[in-house]
């Protein structure tokens, strides 16, 4: 069956299709699982191999009808097999072009119900994209207000804008029903207007209306009642009657007016409709979908005009692929899924790279790539309020000084980057090439940001990061720190025995202060930070000990330690759950140390790492192979690995920040099972950019050394300034 879904309604067709993609991962083994020597004063901890990698992704591009033919020649040449047989169709289209469909591909269309494609893909997408619905306010700056995944979506109003508009209500997973409509929609707007302009192009007409003055047609308030409007409590600019004017000036009215009236008429009367109908059901949450509002400020405007004028209900405009989401809504809750930034085209972004001959033939497009992930995301247990968590600390999006400094900052570093990329592959002779394709990529990425700052909703380090790992990952870069971690982890396992026994023999409230300062020193080793690359590619002397006499004096730029030794004084904590940081120093001489010590005091401990690789993060799969060498050269941990009081899990991210509502299944269980009391997030990506207000239900440490001179400035700090931040729920 081909794995292929086709929505087509009156003015537009959907395509959603099922690949499997073939990629480069890098893998870690230990040597004496291969009958190597790995105790040799020369040998790496591990080896380090690339291997291929099949993973699952769903694409989602947009035609107009009128391009249909060139969407089947599309499908006729990338995605028929010769045991394909059937393809899945919905919407109206599905009925209108049967014949055609199945006369062009030579295959059976086989028709699905076009609402419940239309839920389950809604559903799915609010789930798994975050920041995919979003709140339109005319005149902020920017004018989109991203809105974060809520645990529970239900229950909801549906208004889908397509030719027509339909009208759901969505209580739970598979319970909804059609509760209204109108033959006013989309079509219509598209329709008249092409009457009115003589203007075929839906964008061109939306375009036309962008420019138009819709007082020169539509009869207002004011030219009704005069000045007599304010005795009615109605403001005089409000519209009275649409294209009233044109009954009775003897002039031509431009085009541009005229669809301006229009689509002020038909956006005013699917708010007003949508607003009733809400309060029909007492819902409070509307979502407004189809691609007649989809990155059209115009249509949002006056959607959101018109709702909040018939009523308080907050709308909140999104676009809802919907009834194109067919193969994965099929099993919508089987697996996670997140957002291809590489692959996605953005709201309101310029076509994809297309010849023009192409693009002539194909008409406009929009683009989304979804990827699925190895294993099911949900919240941290611990979270306050999950409904209201946001991972960033500062939104791109709204802080135009912030957004200019860090586009900047991302541009600057693609020279380092790039060099990066191609010394991890010595071996390839394209690898210098495919390294400037990630360069192309990224950069018109970051212009596009520049120009468009919601494109790929709020804006945030953590997104800028992610999107350049998306773009290295494409060019088949999924590692490009794989061996300065070997040797790094190399290194500083031989000096953990050291470092240990320097530890035990301070007393102990001098250990904790060491312990502390070790876990910041060993923060401080983090590439994807200038100020530190620089120091480690000119100084490779440059170690523990020096960090340490980088960090700032205390008191500490945020400060809560005395409060932590005070806690130390008290009972165990039950659980700890540590998110680290870094490979090498930071995980070996700084995390390790510290676990160690709370298992001594008689705390569990789970230590989560990334799943995936990203800058010189230590990942799940080193993390056990660091584990194995300490435990051979400690018996506190060797003991504590072996007794399952020490466990490793995988967090489900490959990001150098962290999210806690998309956390992997199995460690939030885990986390539940354990009852952990305490969370220890280090780093600037997990305990700066991302997580510096999340509000948890136990006792947490945030700490981390900030790396970037803008930032810690604009904390009130310098470079190296410390924040140790533990704080307790309140009672």
């Amino acid at each position: 069956m081909l794995e292929a879904d086709l929505t087509s309604g009156g003015s537009l067709t959907k395509l959603a299709y099922y690949s499997t993609v073939q990629h480069k991962v890098a893998r870690v083994r230990s040597f004496e699982n291969s009958g190597r020597d790995a105790e040799q004063e020369h040998e790496p901890p591990y080896e380090v191999s690339v291997q291929e990698e099949v993973t699952a992704r769903l694409h989602f591009v947009k035609f107009e009808n009128t391009y249909i033919e060139a969407c089947l020649d599309f499908i006729k040449d990338h995605l028929v097999h010769t045991e394909t047989k059937v393809i899945q169709a919905t919407g109206g289209g599905a009925y209108k072009f049967k014949d055609l469909i199945e006369e062009k591909l030579r295959l059976k269309v086989d028709k699905e119900d076009v609402m419940t494609c239309l839920i389950k893909g809604c559903n799915f997408v609010l789930k798994n994209i975050p920041h995919e619905a979003f709140v339109y306010q005319k005149d902020s700056d920017p004018e989109f207000r991203f809105q974060t995944n809520h645990p529970n979506i239900f229950p909801y109003l549906l208004v889908n804008i397509g030719s027509g508009v339909s009208i759901v209500k969505v209580e739970t997973e598979d319970r909804f029903e059609w509760v209204g409509g109108s033959s006013i929609g989309g079509g219509t707007f598209w329709g008249l207007g092409a009457l009115l302009t003589k203007t075929k192009k839906f964008d061109e007409l939306l375009h036309l209306a962008s420019k138009g003055q819709h007082t020169n047609v539509d009869m207002l308030v004011q030219d009704v009642y005069g000045g007599a409007h304010q005795t009615l409590g109605l403001s005089g600019n409000l519209i009275a009657s649409s294209f009233g004017k044109s009954a009775t000036a003897d002039k031509e009215f431009s085009k541009e007016d005229m669809a301006k009236s229009l689509l002020h008429m038909i956006s005013n009367d699917i708010g007003q409709l949508a607003c009733l109908h809400a309060k029909l059901h007492c819902l409070d949450r509307v979502y407004f979908g189809g691609f007649f509002i989809r990155g059209h400020p115009a249509t949002m405007r006056t959607i959101t005009y018109s709702i909040n004028f018939f009523s308080k209900v907050p709308p909140r405009p999104r676009p809802a692929p919907g009834a194109s989401l067919l193969p994965c809504a099929r099993h919508p809750n089987q697996y996670s899924w997140g957002e291809n930034y590489a692959g996605s085209s953005g709201l309101m972004s310029s076509s994809p790279e297309l010849c023009p001959a192409q693009r002539a033939r194909s008409g406009t497009f929009d683009l989304l790539e979804m990827d699925r992930l190895e294993r099911p995301l949900v919240n941290l247990p611990l979270l306050l309020d999950p409904s209201s968590y946001v991972p960033d600390t500062v939104d791109l999006t709204d802080d135009a000084l912030a957004r200019k400094y860090w586009l900047t900052c991302f541009e600057e570093a693609l020279d380092g980057v790039v060099k990066r990329a191609v010394a991890s592959q010595p071996g390839c002779v394209d690898a210098a090439e495919r390294a400037e394709k990630f360069r192309q990529k990224y950069w018109r990425k970051l212009q596009t940001l520049r120009h468009q700052p919601f494109a790929y909703g709020t804006l945030t380090v953590r997104s800028l990061l992610d999107t350049r790992e998306h773009c290295l990952n494409e060019f088949n870069f999924p590692d490009p720190y794989s061996k300065v971690k070997q040797k790094e982890n190399g290194v500083a396992l031989k000096c953990f025995p050291r470092v240990i026994r320097g530890l035990d023999a301070l007393g102990w409230e001098e250990r904790q202060l060491a312990l502390v300062k070790g876990l910041l020193a060993g923060n401080v080793f983090d590439w994807g930070a200038k100020a530190v690359s620089d120091v480690l590619e000119s100084d490779p002397q440059f170690g523990f000990e020096e960090a340490k006499m980088k960090l700032q004096e205390r008191p500490w730029l945020v400060d809560s330690y005395s409060k932590w030794l005070q806690r130390l004084k008290g009972p165990p904590h039950k659980c700890a759950l540590i998110f680290a940081d870094n490979s090498g120093i930071d995980v070996i001489l700084g995390v390790f140390p510290f676990v160690r010590e709370l298992l001594s005091r008689g705390t569990e401990v789970i230590l989560a790492c990334n799943s995936g690789p990203a800058l010189n993060d230590v990942t799940y799969c080193e993390s056990l192979i660091v584990a194995e060498r300490i435990a051979a050269m400690d018996p506190v941990v060797h003991s504590a690995l072996k007794e399952e009081r020490l466990l490793l899990m995988q967090t489900g991210s490959s990001s150098p920040c962290l999210d806690l509502s998309r956390l992997d299944k199995g460690l939030a269980v885990l986390v539940r099972e354990r009852g952990a009391d305490l969370v220890v997030i280090e780093g600037m990506g997990r305990a700066v950019h991302t997580n510096y207000y999340a509000a948890l239900r136990c006792e947490s440490l945030k700490l981390a050394v900030l790396k970037n001179s803008w930032l810690a400035e604009r904390l009130g700090g310098r470079l190296f300034s410390v924040i140790f931040k533990y704080e307790v729920p309140a009672e």
